[in-house]
């Protein structure tokens, strides 16, 4: 696992953030900080609020108390030229993708940059095509439609949109859901090798174990509408939270944790930093 960040500068705070359906509580009271250059993961239950949480830090949803400042922005009251600034700072890579279908994998990768930029469309492709081999996907892949990708390619494709405009904050929402094992370990390998070489702060949304073990410098555990411990998978794996043990008791969570302190052979990426 990565060494922690040694700033303390926060990228991401969230203050007694409340949020509320009716009279269903999601979250009560949460605090949770987020510091620049980490890969800091969130895990929760089923129903604990960690796709609620993600929304409300990306501007999809406001909570009903509290303060969040991202990249030092206040989100309460913040008004739409400041929102549309801010979302060019920041790549979300959506659980299924979010792609359009209509589009080819290149014309989504260069969508943000025609929306926001005022590039020629022959400089956006070429960004485009860059994107798309950092995201570790081949050439060819460019003229295919979302429907012809298998599901590790379609999250490697929205992965290359999420960088198009080279974020400061990468949102990556179950990044390894439905992927098979190989597939899985790949983005493990990509979310690392981006974070060292560009210096992005990572947030994930996660349930995967194996990777949290291999690449999360910090992770929130969510229960009961607030975070109930946040640290190092090995400084979590500790705690007598009666709340976070599920999370490191049992089989699953034995092999994940000890597949983490097996020694992984690193293969190179396919592109190389300018």
């Amino acid at each position: 696992m990565s060494s922690a960040p040694s700033t303390a500068e926060a990228v991401i705070a969230m203050r007694q953030v409340g949020t509320r359906f009716g009279d269903h509580v999601v979250h009560a009271g949460l605090d949770l900080e987020v510091q620049r250059g980490e890969i800091f993961a969130v895990i929760g239950g089923s129903g604990s609020g960690k796709s609620t949480l993600l929304r409300e830090m990306i501007l999809l949803q406001k909570p009903s108390e509290g303060t969040i400042q991202v990249l030092g922005v206040p989100l309460e009251d913040i008004d739409d030229a400041a929102a549309l600034a801010l979302r060019q700072r920041w790549g979300v890579m959506f659980q299924h993708g979010g792609l359009f279908g209509s589009l080819t994998v290149l014309e989504n990768i260069g969508l943000p940059l025609r929306e926001h930029t005022d590039l020629a469309d022959p400089l956006i492709d070429e960004i485009a095509h860059w994107k798309l081999s950092m995201a570790g996907l081949k050439a060819e892949v460019a003229s295919q439609y979302p429907s012809e990708l298998s599901g590790g390619m379609m999250k490697r494709a929205s992965l290359a949109r999420a960088l198009a405009l080279d974020p400061e904050l990468l949102f990556l929402d179950e990044p390894t859901a439905g992927l098979d094992p190989d597939s899985a370990a790949g983005v493990d390998t990509l979310v690392r090798t981006l974070r060292d070489l560009y210096g992005l702060t990572i947030v994930m949304i996660t349930h995967d174990l194996d990777l949290l073990w291999q690449v999360a410098d910090r992770v929130a555990v969510l229960a009961d509408g607030k975070v109930q411990a946040t640290g190092s998978m090995d400084e979590l794996c500790r705690t007598d939270n009666p709340l976070v043990r599920p999370f490191f008791d049992g089989p699953r969570a034995r092999g994940a944790q000890q597949q983490a302190q097996t020694p992984q052979t690193t293969q190179e990426p396919a592109w190389k930093p300018k």
